[in-house]
């Protein structure tokens, strides 16, 4: 409860404080512990190939080989998709944070990773027959696009350079998603990996850093398909024992980057028709963890990790004298309290191979900020 009070007494100050933005507070970005930290969780684990969970579809028996063999650049941290966002992770502490880390060890890991040898191995495991067109979708394809995003926006030739690498792989990715939305006939309303609606508020993002309008016009479309009519979605069902994402929350950040404030503002009344008017956090409990050596349960942590960042979204777009505005800044304020201290403090490998990407997006409020 003493959280709670805390949070409650924030959320009036961020509430009334119009000089104040999400995006000013972007700038502030991590401290030194902070910074260290997630470097570290990153850095430990991107070229560390076991344990590691293969998603992998076999063709015959030449196609039993290791992670290593499968993928050359994403075969550390577990699975793919985390190896992806654990480049992510150090390509934004680069950006953002770079004179506060060993900047010159990370390069190396990176430019290691981003090797050309490597990176073909990565597009030709993407053209395999019957086999490349669903891998990671749409999770970690999603999170590829935010890497490249972050390399667009980093004005430094090294980034430029790998950027120019990782093209081929990035076109082949927005192929195969292009070729999907038409075809899927219903969004992915879940907690983990193949949600929709989070996946595509990243992919949103890198088409209008990349000016690809053509995918732009074909992403919003479909995204005004799905979840323009959806009312009242049922907050009192989250969340699942083993969820990530807030499929409730994740929608109602993804629909603030395609409509307008006075729309938005709309939408979001019917959409969370219960939504407080008072600096209240109670109407979303932050979610409880029981066992962080238990990779599923575990998730519970980033689903307090990304229901701040997704909080802090729907904030960012609705206008500073709505009354709604402060329960939502205080169940994001609460969130954020009880879940940093654990991704700073000493993590399973369960948590630490992702948990940090999830951390640096809260903390940089990369879902937010211009770059």
């Amino acid at each position: 409860m003493a959280v709670i009070s805390w949070c409650k007494k924030q959320s009036l100050i961020l509430a009334i404080t119009s000089m104040t933005s999400f995006a000013a507070q972007a700038e502030q970005l991590f401290n030194d512990k902070q910074a260290e930290a997630m470097a570290s969780l990153a850095s430990s684990c991107i070229h560390k190939e076991f344990p590691n969970v293969v998603k992998h579809y076999f063709l015959g028996p030449q196609d039993v080989r290791s992670p290593k063999e499968l993928y050359p650049t994403f075969f550390g941290c577990l699975d793919w998709h985390s190896s992806v966002h654990g480049h992510w992770l150090l390509v934004r502490m680069l950006h953002k944070a770079g004179d506060q880390l060993d900047a010159k060890a990370i390069r190396e890991q990176l430019e290691q990773s981003f090797k050309p040898s490597n990176l073909v191995g990565e597009l030709a495991y993407f053209n395999r027959p019957n086999s490349g067109t669903s891998f990671e979708r749409p999770y970690g394809l999603a999170w590829f696009l935010q890497l490249t995003t972050e390399l667009r926006q980093w004005n430094d030739p090294q980034a430029k350079e790998w950027l120019q690498r990782l093209l081929p792989l990035e076109r082949k990715i927005v192929e195969n998603v292009s070729a999907w939305l038409p075809k899927l006939a219903y969004p992915i309303r879940v907690g983990e990996h193949s949600q929709t609606a989070f996946a595509f508020g990243l992919m949103l993002d890198w088409a209008r850093e990349a000016k690809d309008k053509d995918f732009e016009n074909l992403l919003s479309s479909r995204i005004k398909d799905y979840y323009l009519k959806d009312v009242n979605c049922p907050l009192a069902y989250e969340p699942s024992g083993q969820d990530f994402l807030s499929p409730c929350l994740a929608e109602a950040d993804l629909m603030r980057r395609v409509m307008s404030q006075a729309e938005y503002t709309k939408w979001l009344a019917e959409f969370f028709p219960s939504l407080p008017k008072d600096n209240s956090a109670d109407w979303m409990p932050v979610a409880r963890v029981t066992d962080r050596s238990d990779g599923k349960l575990a998730h519970l942590d980033g689903l307090n990790l990304s229901r701040a960042w997704m909080l802090e979204g729907i904030a960012s777009a609705l206008p500073q004298s709505d009354a709604r505005r402060a329960a939502v800044v205080a169940a994001a304020e609460a969130h954020k309290a009880a879940s940093l201290p654990v991704v700073m403090g000493d993590l399973h490998y369960m948590g630490s191979h992702w948990l940090g990407s999830f951390a640096t997006y809260l903390i940089s409020q990369r879902g937010i900020a211009s770059n």
